[in-house]
């Protein structure tokens, strides 16, 4: 469980560092992209102790896989909430077919 919470925090960090500038469009480039560096910092600061740690369980593909599915679920919930977008239907079959490729990832075969 302390691979699925670091990577869950180190997604937090790294959707507001690469997305949450999107509602600050005045703000000039160079400084959202200096802002973002800084965010990102503490992104790694948890996404490398979630990996070093869950290698001890997981394989680095199984890592991947995690993590991603992690980042689907933090950046649906970012995109509703913080930047107010709609969440549509093929969203959400798009998703379910991700998760189906981690079921396939993690079956034992």
């Amino acid at each position: 469980m302390l691979t699925i919470l670091l990577l869950t925090v180190s997604n937090l960090f790294m959707t507001f560092a690469w997305y949450g500038h999107l509602k600050f469009k005045e703000i000039e480039l160079w400084k959202v992209v200096l802002a973002s560096w800084g965010i990102a910092f503490f992104e790694y600061c948890f996404m490398v102790p979630a990996n070093r740690y869950g290698h001890e369980q997981f394989n680095a593909t199984e890592l991947k896989t995690i993590q991603e599915a992690i980042t689907l679920i933090v950046f649906s919930v970012f995109s509703i909430f913080y930047l107010k977008e709609e969440f549509k239907w093929n969203y959400a079959l798009g998703f379910l077919l991700i998760v189906a490729a981690v079921f396939v990832i993690f079956r034992k075969w």
